[in-house]
């Protein structure tokens, strides 16, 4: 774990994707992607349970509410790209520039919950998934989802390109699953047009209507876009910024659209199975998949409803974690290992899931998956009024801060959501103090709600007034002590040379004597690497061992040569374990190593030395490529 020493967004990727000096049908095609990362989100399996739930209870009539939930969503992810194309900056960057660091790190606390209530739909619906197919108990499925931590990594060591495409194929897989299972469905279109106009029946039908919102606007999504339309590579041009801003338009609309097809076919499909049938108590993934069968006349649907909903999660996997990224080193500057990082979240949702199933069953777990969404929902306001803030401000946005226009719609939106985020709590703890009698609990549960109004309010107006005017946006870095630079520059007195008795050890040796003079006393350091050399070490007398030491006495002769003074030895075992501990044992002054010229695959399968190296020394650390490159 340490503090971050770039202040750019995925810093691994960031730029990686080059949209300049190509033809204009490629340059467009070169910006398409971020956005489909984004629309997974949109289509997770947090989204079925409340699809399933709204279709089978209220038939048709909860299509409005996607549909407000899509075009909510196109003008919030619009807004997000624009933040991040436009400053070449997050949102949670943004936030960290905007607001004092107590709000700061509240927010922070808000947007984790965020990822978290998203994970938590993901570990469910995998875990279903992988039940329905394989019949997998569940708590069993919740506990194998941590494995898919290991995914991301995998699919980034491809390059950003690679991974969108993956996700594109998932995305690719749900919608085919569902067109097929409505073909068999034939919904009547006109009733299917009957559910845009707006209405909700009762409380129940609001409850639902605010979990859609949850599940199709979600505020993680907001971090993540910013970030990831930064992989891009434009010209930081009047010009360039304007054709970004229109080809990631164009990419979050199909994307999204896309989104809303999905999640209108869940809909549609289990209005026309269920509700029309009489069946309105489907609620659960489960329950739907057991009954599609006996509705549909076929066990192929149910499959590839199980399909779709195992691709459904695994690509929001693949998003959660990425969005955890964004969140943590932009408020925090802190960057930690993204496999422990993903461990973490993963951990954090897998909790209250195998709580739930020990203590209640899997009778209550569509209720948890509900209740995730809603969640989600009531941290939007958190995410979006930043956001609306920051696009506005011609300060910093120029003339690319939003117009009048697109300002009004955005707080509309936002006055929306935080309405009937208001209404449902002023509902559920209605009926909560009518049955409670608890004042411990009632005061708490009061306390928690004004501080959540207080937030709210201060996100709103921090922004207007002195304070947030006067305040300069915070460094990328603390500003640096004086440097202390010595007086009479000398080389090396020892320098350490790490060789493998490859074609590149004359090249390696040679940037290793540039760095010194023949006064230097130069070290060769080889490690025997074969099993016995691990577990036998220096007693080890194998023809490698006794081959090695000719070698490396053949290379101290011909430097002797030349006049240099030269010593070597022989190491057993780990070359990350051995080479630190021959660099110290020598107490060498500077160590010159090669990089073995893989990468990828090869790089998870062979181990990277160097990266293991350069934690286990004190001294600089020289690398030269194949390229003859000097890092």
């Amino acid at each position: 774990m340490n503090k971050q020493h770039s202040d750019l967004s995925l810093s691994e990727v960031h730029e990686s994707v080059d949209t300049t000096g190509k033809p204009r049908w490629r340059r467009i095609l070169a910006f398409f992607g971020p956005a489909y990362l984004v629309s997974v989100g949109y289509m997770d399996p947090g989204n079925w349970a409340t699809d399933l739930a709204g279709g089978s209870q209220f038939g048709y009539s909860l299509l409005w509410v996607l549909l407000l939930s899509n075009l909510m969503a196109l003008l919030l992810q619009n807004l997000s790209s624009r933040l991040g194309i436009v400053r070449h900056k997050d949102l949670a960057q943004a936030n960290r520039e905007a607001y004092p660091k107590g709000v700061n790190f509240i927010l922070y606390l808000l947007a984790e919950i965020a990822i978290a209530a998203t994970d938590l739909a993901e570990v469910i619906g995998m875990a279903i998934g992988l039940q329905l197919l394989f019949e997998l108990p569940l708590m069993y499925g919740v506990l194998v989802t941590v494995l898919d931590t290991f995914l991301l990594m995998f699919l980034q060591r491809f390059g950003m390109r690679k991974l969108e495409a993956f996700v594109i194929g998932l995305i690719f897989i749900i919608a085919v699953s569902f067109l097929i299972q409505l073909l068999v469905a034939q919904p009547d279109l006109k009733e299917v047009a009957s559910g845009f106009v707006p209405r909700l029946q009762n409380d129940t039908a609001l409850y639902i209507a605010i979990g859609i919102i949850g599940a199709t606007v979600m505020p993680h999504n907001l971090y993540l876009h910013s970030a990831l339309v930064q992989t891009r590579k434009f010209k930081n041009t009047e010009d360039g910024i304007k054709k970004a801003l229109k080809y990631n338009l164009w990419d979050s609309t199909v994307a999204l659209n896309m989104a809303f097809l999905v999640n209108a076919a869940i809909l549609v499909l289990a209005a026309t199975v269920f509700f029309k049938t009489g069946r309105t108590d489907v609620a659960e993934i489960k329950q739907a998949y057991e009954l599609l069968p006996s509705h549909l006349g076929s066990t192929v649907a149910s499959k590839l409803f199980a399909i779709a909903l195992i691709a459904a999660g695994q690509s929001s996997t693949v998003t959660g974690t990425l969005a955890g990224q964004i969140i943590m080193e932009g408020y925090l500057k802190l960057r930690i290992n993204p496999l422990v990082r993903r461990l973490l979240t993963r951990l954090i949702a897998i909790v209250p899931a195998v709580l739930v199933l020990a203590l209640y069953g899997e009778e209550e777990v569509n209720q948890l998956l509900i209740f995730s969404q809603v969640v989600l929902s009531l941290q939007l306001g958190f995410a979006i009024i930043p956001l609306i803030h920051f696009v506005s401000d011609k300060k910093t946005m120029g003339t690319f801060a939003i117009r009048t226009f697109t300002k009004v719609i955005a707080w509309l939106i936002t006055v929306t959501l935080i309405y009937l985020n208001g209404r449902m709590v002023v509902e559920q703890l209605r009926s909560f103090f009518a049955s409670s009698s608890s004042l411990g609990w009632k005061a708490g549960i009061i306390l928690g709600v004004s501080g959540v109004v207080f937030l709210l309010v201060y996100t709103i107006v921090y922004p207007f007034t002195k304070t947030a005017k006067r305040a300069s946006s915070s460094p990328v870095h603390p500003e640096p002590a004086p440097l202390e630079l010595p007086g009479n520059l000398q080389s090396f007195p020892i320098i350490a040379v790490a060789v493998d008795f490859g074609k590149n050890d004359s090249r390696l040796i040679g940037q290793a004597l540039k760095q010194g003079t023949t006064d230097t006393k130069f070290v060769l350091i080889h490690v025997v690497e074969s099993v016995a050399a691990r577990f036998i070490n220096k007693e080890i007398k194998d023809e490698e061992s006794k081959t090695d030491k000719i070698y490396l006495d053949n290379y101290a002769r011909q430097m002797k040569q030349k006049g240099f003074k030269v010593a070597w030895e022989l190491g057993y075992g780990i070359p990350s374990r051995e080479i630190p501990r021959i660099v110290k044992s020598q107490e060498a002054d500077l160590l010159v190593m090669g990089a073995h010229g893989h990468k990828g695959l090869k790089d998870f399968i062979y181990g990277s030395t160097i990266n293991n190296v350069r934690h286990n020394v004190q001294i600089p650390i020289l690398i030269v490529n194949n390229d003859q490159n000097v890092f």
